[in-house]
């Protein structure tokens, strides 16, 4: 009779289980989003909620509720915005996007952020960065590094303030760096710290010597072999394999120019660099080629660009793949677990293929794994 009540007991618990889980998943889950929709950056607010919109349309279901809210730029508003949105009874929100937006969100319990910044520390515990953070990047670089058999590699990072992001990166990934340096984005402290960097005064200094030590020898071909020399900038060897540029745009450029006329060319060394979304203006610098990078899946980048171009005849921001992925992860944990234990959603381990690559999430964090580019002849290639 007792083991008869046993299983009586232990099949109405599966059934109470099965059957709260059911309705749970039945439950239509409401996500805030909390973009820029006034101000400077409204277009870019306008453009996530209509990446939003493509990605609840190709998921197909009404199970997802999207409610967008106006943040500016201002993390009172984000504040006031998002504390509107969870006395309504949200729990998950979709950004903010900006970083200094999300300082006053630890004042609200209970809630979960899926913030579109890349930058990781310092973050509200609430708070989950979903771009493509400096971890990712490195590893992807760690990668490459390894398939190429490199030796030596050093890391230049700009006096800014994500340099924290990368020293913390570096020992995340444990990839291997023979030397860091820090340099001033300033022209002509820049030039001066790059010579430094390569010893280029000592090899054009050997360069002279050498020349004068020719000229002065007995040598029957020391015309010839001083009109080569003269072609020459330095003679001797710079101590790495390759150089870690952790910049963008036109100071990206400055310090491999820098790096080029210290006699360091990318004919010779990999010059590598951080995440540059596939900006068109590095294709046309083809004397800064050979350029390697981490990136999110540019076929899939540009079958999303012409999709939304298709559909609302503008150009999307990168952003607004990051958050259809985003939505589409959403979709796809609410699947797997109970939403009702929001705190715990994050934390356990999965990995979500989306449209920029495969998000891996756990412990409330989510990191990509990236491919990786070369730009080279003024065309990119894929290496993995």
């Amino acid at each position: 009779m007792k083991k008869f009540f046993r299983i009586i007991s232990i099949s109405i618990i599966v059934y109470l289980t099965n059957y709260s889980l059911a309705i749970s998943q039945n439950k239509k889950i409401k996500i805030g989003l909390l973009v820029p929709l006034s101000g400077e950056y409204k277009e870019l607010g306008q453009s996530i909620i209509k990446s939003t919109r493509m990605a609840l349309n190709d998921i197909g279901t009404d199970k997802i509720e999207i409610y967008p809210m106006d943040t500016g730029i201002d993390p009172n508003q984000t504040l006031q915005s998002a504390t509107q949105l969870k006395n309504t009874g949200i729990k998950i929100f979709l950004g903010p996007i900006f970083y200094k937006s999300l300082i006053y969100l630890d004042d609200i319990q209970d809630v979960v952020f899926l913030s579109l910044t890349n930058k990781t520390n310092d973050l509200p515990k609430n708070v989950i960065s979903s771009g493509v953070n400096s971890l990712s990047q490195l590893n992807a670089i760690k990668n490459f590094l390894e398939l190429s058999e490199v030796k030596k590699t050093i890391l230049l990072t700009p006096n800014l303030d994500y340099k924290n992001e990368i020293k913390k990166a570096i020992k995340q990934s444990k990839i291997k760096i023979s030397k860091q340096y820090t340099y001033d984005t300033e022209p002509t402290k820049l030039t001066k710290q790059i010579e430094k960097i390569t010893n280029y005064e000592v090899r054009k200094q050997n360069l002279i010597d050498e020349i004068l030590r020719i000229e002065n020898s007995d040598l029957v071909d020391k015309e010839q072999q001083i009109k080569k020399l003269e072609k020459k900038y330095t003679i001797g060897n710079v101590n790495f394999d390759s150089v870690i540029i952790s910049d963008f745009n036109e100071n990206l450029k400055s310090v491999i120019t820098s790096l080029i006329y210290s006699d360091v060319s990318p004919k010779n060394k990999l010059f590598i660099t951080l995440n540059q979304w596939f900006d068109e203006s590095l294709f046309l610098e083809e004397n800064i080629q050979p350029l390697y990078y981490p990136s999110i899946n540019k076929k899939n980048l540009e079958a999303f660009n012409q999709k939304f171009r298709n559909k609302y005849n503008s150009r999307p921001n990168h952003l607004s793949l990051l958050s259809y992925d985003l939505l589409g992860l959403i979709y796809y944990l609410s699947l797997k677990s109970d939403f009702s234990d929001i705190n715990n959603i994050f934390k356990k381990e999965n990995s979500f293929k989306g449209k920029i690559g495969i998000f891996d999430v756990k412990n409330n964090k989510i990191n990509h794994r990236l491919n990786f580019y070369k730009i080279d002849g003024g065309e990119i290639k894929e290496i993995f």
